[in-house]
């Protein structure tokens, strides 16, 4: 018994040591190898108050799948950004209207503000795409963007759908808020549209 635990002790210190040294020294490569090849516009994703912009990274062995899910991840931060937005007008209105008498008014919006931020993710476009090769695969960084005044206009474009709410909504700032917006992106549109004789 005594004679087989030195060599059980030393088959244990060779298993681990031999599992452990080689993840170390690949992961600092690959991670060498990455941080050289991120662009600057991901690190520093720039800001415009007119859009909403994001960057999203992917890798795949598959060029088209690597972009596809960069542009997804771009896409989710868009989206939380919506949110984040929203919830902020949620909390205005909440403010304005009330807690107790108006809780169906304030699940209206809830209710429409989620159902905008499901379908408003259409109107993206991609800015701007880097694709890399990493280790044999493809890293695909996308940089996306999406006017505010459409998410605006659709949440607007929403509430106007339910008739108690948009009257409640009406008599607020943030209704204001939203209403400036959708007037700007009005305006930019008509400013992008392509002029034709």
């Amino acid at each position: 018994m005594k004679k087989s635990t030195p060599i059980i002790f030393i088959l244990a210190l060779l298993l681990l040591t031999g599992c452990a040294g080689p993840k170390k020294t690949g992961m600092t490569g690959a991670t060498g190898e990455t941080m050289k090849n991120i662009p600057e516009w991901f690190l520093n994703t720039p800001s415009d108050p007119n859009y909403m912009i994001a960057a999203g990274t992917a890798i795949s062995r598959d060029l088209q799948l690597a972009k596809d899910k960069a542009a997804d991840a771009a896409r989710m931060e868009i989206a939380k950004a919506i949110e984040t937005k929203f919830n902020g007008l949620s909390k205005r209105f909440q403010e304005e209207v009330g807690t107790d008498e108006n809780v169906q008014y304030l699940d209206m919006f809830t209710q429409a503000t989620k159902a905008v931020v499901s379908q408003v993710l259409s109107g993206t476009t991609v800015e701007k795409t880097q694709i890399v090769n990493e280790s044999g695969s493809f890293r695909a960084y996308i940089l996306m963007q999406m006017p505010v005044g459409a998410t605006s206009q659709a949440l607007l474009n929403k509430i106007k759908q339910q008739e108690q709410l948009y009257t409640r909504f009406r008599a607020t700032q943030a209704f204001d808020e939203l209403e400036e917006e959708t007037e700007k992106f009005e305006q930019w549109k008509e400013g992008a549209a392509p002029t034709g004789n």
